[in-house]
């Protein structure tokens, strides 16, 4: 009987076992590991060298007056040789624009008149004449070199220093005209005259005046050359030295000793 309560007692257990035995199993959690974020790294900074300092250079010295008129002759005694070189080549007056001597003006009514009429003393012989006069300012050139040189040191140390600092291109030629002008056209002149004559230019201008004094109703014309091929010579040299003066102040390859670079080339 004890038997039998006893397997009774066992089998009403089972179910509450098996029950007791559900609720206590854990589920299996698979944990599932996360990789780590990897934070961007900060971009390092470039590190800066700073570079020694370069010391700024000493300001220039003033120019003084007396640098100033050394480089100023120094430019325009260059200046005068080259112009006196141009001048004095082969058309060096004759196919120049800038300095071509024209048949004088005085006497245009001449050359009108005579280039309308036929024969050897018409347009031809105009032509010709106006070659002549370039010609023997082509001749007397090399003559004005030293008496441009020597008007030169007329320009006093006060002059040369508001000179070189002029923004005029060619302000130093300027002036040397106004204190030249007069005394290069008396000293130049005896080279005119020499040259006229060796030229021809003379013989064949009074060819011409005296066929046109001929005419009938004209006011008779002067034969003399002299003074206005003296005049438009020294005009044709203060051209070309204000324009190598000019490419002295402007050129720094022009600047070719040291004293012109510091005369002129800080401007």
């Amino acid at each position: 009987m004890k038997n039998l309560l006893l397997a009774l007692a066992l089998l009403s257990a089972v179910p509450a076992l098996a029950q007791t035995k559900k609720t206590t199993v854990k589920k299996k959690t698979t944990l599932v590991k996360k990789a780590p974020v990897k934070t961007a790294a900060k971009p390092t900074p470039a590190k800066t060298t700073t570079a020694a300092a370069t010391p700024a250079p000493a300001p220039a010295a003033p120019l003084t007056e007396a640098e100033a008129a050394s480089g100023l002759r120094e430019a325009l005694t260059q200046g005068i040789t080259k112009a006196v070189g141009f001048a004095s080549e082969k058309d060096g007056f004759n196919l120049n624009d800038d300095i071509h001597i024209p048949f004088p003006a005085d006497a245009q009514l001449v050359a009108t008149t005579l280039s309308a009429l036929p024969g050897p003393l018409g347009k031809g012989a105009v032509e010709q004449v106006t070659n002549l006069l370039n010609r023997a300012a082509e001749t007397a050139a090399p003559a004005a070199k030293d008496i441009f040189l020597n008007a030169l040191q007329q320009l006093t140390l006060t002059d040369a220093l508001g000179l070189v600092t002029s923004p005029q291109k060619g302000a130093a030629t300027q002036l040397l005209r106004q204190k030249s002008e007069t005394a290069l056209n008396t000293a130049l002149r005896p080279s005119i005259v020499q040259s006229l004559d060796q030229v021809g230019a003379n013989a064949a201008y009074n060819k011409l005046i005296q066929r046109y004094n001929k005419l009938p109703l004209v006011t008779p014309a002067s034969a003399d050359l002299t003074d206005y091929v003296t005049k438009e010579t020294v005009n044709g040299l203060f051209i070309l030295l204000a324009q190598q003066e000019a490419k002295i102040r402007q050129n720094p390859a022009a600047q070719g000793t040291a004293l012109l670079k510091r005369v002129f080339g800080a401007k």
